[in-house]
């Protein structure tokens, strides 16, 4: 893995040379050679026609191999299975899968780290992008993350489709005596001239037995049926009916129940531990020994969370900066020489530039922010016999399987993973933390089974937060044009953090600290975009569109202060600016959508955009005035995924996107006081409210050439949206989040 960043400068010279080649990457991916992960566990009657499709008697089932956090991937991966095999969708199952990085892994998340610009559709780009294939099998992280399941999935999934539809055909004319020609596929059946239905589950076994070829043909969109609608998700009616199980509801004969209590310290040791009192608490069974706390097991999860509190701890100190200012401090400090980590982009000459005219400067800043996904950090395992068995949810299942081990000192071989549905996440689950908690207590009490499960206040307070941030801004106009920008961000590393706790070496600059700002389409004569690197201080991951969270906020709310300074309409001046036809149409609809430039007494309204993930996202915000307090009356979202799979849920997954990063933008942060989170809860980190909520309407679009995911680039624009929807009615320009801090919200 500590190879990622060397393989990403060097693939697209490998790309180029395989592609002149002639290989055919979507087809090579099934035709390598490969174990199936689904063989070992195949019960009686099963079969596997592949690592996407599993046939029994009742039917099919697809393993859609992401991470179901809330966004509806298993339906939309099931999805593109399913219309390649015709099958009915009422009757379609769907299973994560096991841990496999061998037939499971994510090449698609790896196009971040192409070396250009989102926009540039150029014969070398596009091939850069197809040979991310290359490292992505190499590496093998089956990883849920970067919006990128559905491109990662879209040709592998109908591909595994299309190959189990043609070996089922085959099956069927070789059991009849006819031209698989003249056979047909409808509803989970193989349909013969006569009018004979073979249902598939009467075929797969003899169809198990049959190697294609060549790569099968994939349908065009014409003959989509399901692709391209609103289907009803998979999950819906578990999920209803409060039968879909999570990692807390998960429940086996005899088990005990776990909590942790850690260091409010971050990463800091425990000294040691008066575990007395709590030892002969009713319930209790084991007090566990972790490196920064402990885990206390009882009978019920409310006794082992009851006897955690009666617990005094000698905690050792943390080793971060003890308080917010401290931390503000310290990006402050990191605008150096020393620490520049990166100059993405350096277009003209910006220094020239700003030494005449009017030079414009600002400072913008955002605090650390926690995941807080609804459902609290939890995993189950069983140690037995030398072996461990785990449930819970990840995002990462093979390298979960390689932290359960190295937790409970055991090979990888001797764990299995099950991979459950997750009550949210939004990044927090890429950690390994409770994985390797639940292994450790389930080592020190074999045959148990142990559920553990973080108290909210846990988890709030030992999270691995979004950074905070800094960002300095320079810029100049010269005839209503912006003629230099010179922008600079300082945060802590996200991947030197996250791929550190794995064990794993990622060299060179770290492209979420610029993410969101580099790579947008602004066409600028003199741009100059700079990542610094700050120091280590409170532990940082991946949060719900990472650097684009941080820099949207940023940028967008410098160019809106650029565009009243040249006295500019914000929407015709960011249209002014961007020479992308793909992004300027999401602007153009979003501004049409909302009305845009049409005045409603007592009301005002902000735009904002941002190209993340490379989902160009804009977004429309319309505030008013009240005797309680500025209130959202409306909003606005257009957005370009290229191949609209879902649209509904699409329009879902933005929505939810703009209501977190509201969520954020209104009252979300987490300081330091003592050197210990202050935030507990959602009492004091609180989300926004439906009744604060006006609902959206989004647009979908699809004039991007390659297909793209959604989870994450609704985000980035909502904080700016706001703001400078607050600056069209207030003339009040807030330049650091929340907002809550500087004006009263109803």
């Amino acid at each position: 893995m500590g190879r990622i960043a060397t393989i990403a400068r060097r693939t697209f010279l490998f790309g180029a040379v395989a592609l002149a080649g002639g290989v055919a990457f979507g087809w090579w991916r099934y035709a390598s050679p490969g174990d199936n992960p689904l063989e070992p566990g195949l019960g009686e009657g099963e079969v596997t026609l592949n690592p996407f499709v599993l046939i029994n008697a009742e039917g099919v089932t697809v393993v859609a191999p992401r991470a179901e956090m809330g966004q509806g991937v298993h339906s939309t991966l099931a999805a593109l299975v399913a219309e390649e095999m015709d099958l009915d969708w009422n009757a379609v199952r769907v299973i994560h899968g096991p841990p496999s990085g061998s037939a499971y892994y994510n090449s698609a998340v790896l196009e971040e780290a192409v070396p250009f610009m989102p926009t540039d559709r150029s014969w070398l780009a596009e091939t850069a992008r197809d040979a991310m294939d290359i490292p992505g099998k190499f590496v093998g992280m089956q990883m849920t993350g970067g919006s990128s399941s559905a491109a990662d999935g879209f040709d592998r999934m109908r591909l595994a489709g299309a190959a189990a539809r043609a070996t089922l055909i085959e099956a069927a004319a070789r059991r009849l005596g006819v031209p698989s020609s003249s056979l047909k596929t409808e509803l989970g059946a193989v349909l013969v001239p006569d009018g004979t239905r073979l249902p598939y589950t009467e075929l797969a076994a003899e169809a198990a037995g049959i190697g294609l070829s060549g790569e099968p043909k994939l349908k065009p969109r014409s003959e989509w049926k399901l692709l391209g609608t609103s289907l009803p998700r998979l999950d819906m009616v578990p999920k209803v009916t409060g039968t879909a199980t999570f990692a807390v509801d998960f429940r086996l004969p005899g088990m005990r129940f776990a909590t942790v209590k850690a260091n409010p310290y971050l990463g800091a040791a425990m000294n040691g531990a008066d575990t007395a009192a709590a030892a002969a608490m009713p319930g209790v069974d084991k007090i566990v020994p972790l490196a920064n706390g402990v885990a206390v097991v009882a009978a019920t999860t409310w006794q082992a969370m009851q006897a955690a509190d009666a617990i005094t701890f000698d905690w050792a100190p943390a080793t971060y900066p003890q308080t917010s200012a401290e931390i503000s401090a310290v990006l402050a400090a990191s605008f150096t020489d020393e620490r520049r980590d990166s100059v993405k982009r350096n277009d003209g000459n910006v220094d020239e530039s700003l030494k005449t005219g009017e030079v414009f400067e600002a400072e913008y800043a955002v605090p650390y922010l926690a995941h807080a996904p609804l459902e609290p950090q939890s995993a189950a395992a069983l140690f037995k016999d030398g072996k461990l068995e785990v449930w819970a949810g990840n995002q990462i299942p093979n390298l979960a399987v390689n932290a359960a081990a190295k937790a409970a000192g055991i090979e990888p071989a001797d764990v299995t993973f099950h991979t459950l549905l997750m009550g949210g996440s939004f990044g927090r689950r890429l950690e390994m933390d409770t994985i390797e908690q639940a292994s450790i207590i389930a080592k020190a009490t074999p045959g148990v089974p142990i559920l553990l499960t973080w108290s909210r206040e846990e988890d709030m307070t030992h999270d691995f937060y979004r950074p905070a941030a800094l960002c300095r801004m320079r810029g100049k106009l010269e005839g209503g044009t912006i003629a230099a920008f010179d922008y600079g961000v300082a945060s802590s590393s996200v991947i030197a953090g996250q791929m550190g706790r794995l064990g794993l070496n990622v060299p060179g600059p770290d492209a979420m600290i610029t993410q969101g700002a580099w790579d947008q389409p602004y066409k600028i004569a003199n741009h100059r975009v700079t990542g610094y690197r700050a120091p280590d201080m409170v532990p940082v991951s991946s949060w719900r569109s990472v650097g684009a969270s941080l820099n949207g906020f940023f940028h967008e709310s410098a160019i809106d202060e650029l565009a009243h300074l040249a006295g500019a309409d914000p929407l015709e001046f960011r249209l002014k600016h961007i020479d992308d036809e793909v992004s300027r149409k999401v602007l153009e609809a979003v501004g049409e959508m909302s009305g845009w430039g049409t005045a409603r007494p007592g009301r005002a309204r902000g735009v904002a955009f941002c190209l993340a993930f490379g989902v160009p996202a804009a977004e429309i915000i319309e505030v008013e005035q009240t005797s309680a307090g500025i209130r959202i009356t409306g909003a606005w979202a257009a957005v370009d995924v290229g191949v609209a799979l879902d649209p509904r849920n699409i329009a879902s997954q933005v929505e939810g996107a703009m209501v977190f990063g509201l969520s954020a933008a209104i009252r979300g942060a987490i300081t330091i006081a003592d050197g210990k989170v202050e935030q507990s809860n959602f009492w004091d980190y609180e989300p926004l409210r439906l009744e604060q909520w006006p609902g959206v309407e989004v647009k979908v679009l699809e004039n991007a050439e390659r297909i793209k995911g959604i989870g994450e680039p609704g985000v980035p624009p909502a904080a700016p949206a706001l703001a400078n929807a607050i600056f069209a009615l207030t003339g009040q320009r807030i330049r650091e989040l929340p907002l809550g801090k500087s004006i009263k919200f109803a």
